[in-house]
């Protein structure tokens, strides 16, 4: 008797389990990019993303009369966000100009204000 006991016990606590690993995988973030040990399509769209976003600086860069120093860009999947700071209005409009001209770029957000210089 004691160890049909221990076997209902044994078997009881095997379900049990199973039910939590169960209930534990179906919550699991179903896109890769979120579990550990993403795969490595994650890690290109980063470089993909780094890539452009280079792309981006170097054209601004190149552009005439455009100080690049104080702009930041971000792109994620062809999306491209302008931040930071110029020194004049043109500039904000040249900007979003100088990166819709860039291959890749699918979207701008342009973020950039007017610098004013001094410490406020």
């Amino acid at each position: 008797m004691n160890s049909n006991l221990r076997c209902a016990l044994c078997a009881s606590f095997l379900l049990i389990f199973t039910g939590i690993a169960n209930a534990q995988s179906a919550t699991a973030p179903s896109d890769a990019s979120m579990a550990p040990g993403a795969t490595p399509s994650a890690s290109s769209t980063t470089k993909s993303d780094r890539a452009l976003a280079r792309a981006v600086r170097r054209a601004l860069s190149k552009a005439p009369g455009f100080n690049v120093s104080g702009v930041f860009v971000r792109a994620r999947d062809g999306a491209v966000t302008l931040s930071g700071t110029v020194r004049n209005g043109d500039q904000i409009r040249q900007a979003e100009d100088v990166t819709r001209s860039v291959p890749g770029v699918n979207s701008v957000s342009n973020k950039l204000t007017l610098f004013h210089g001094g410490n406020g």
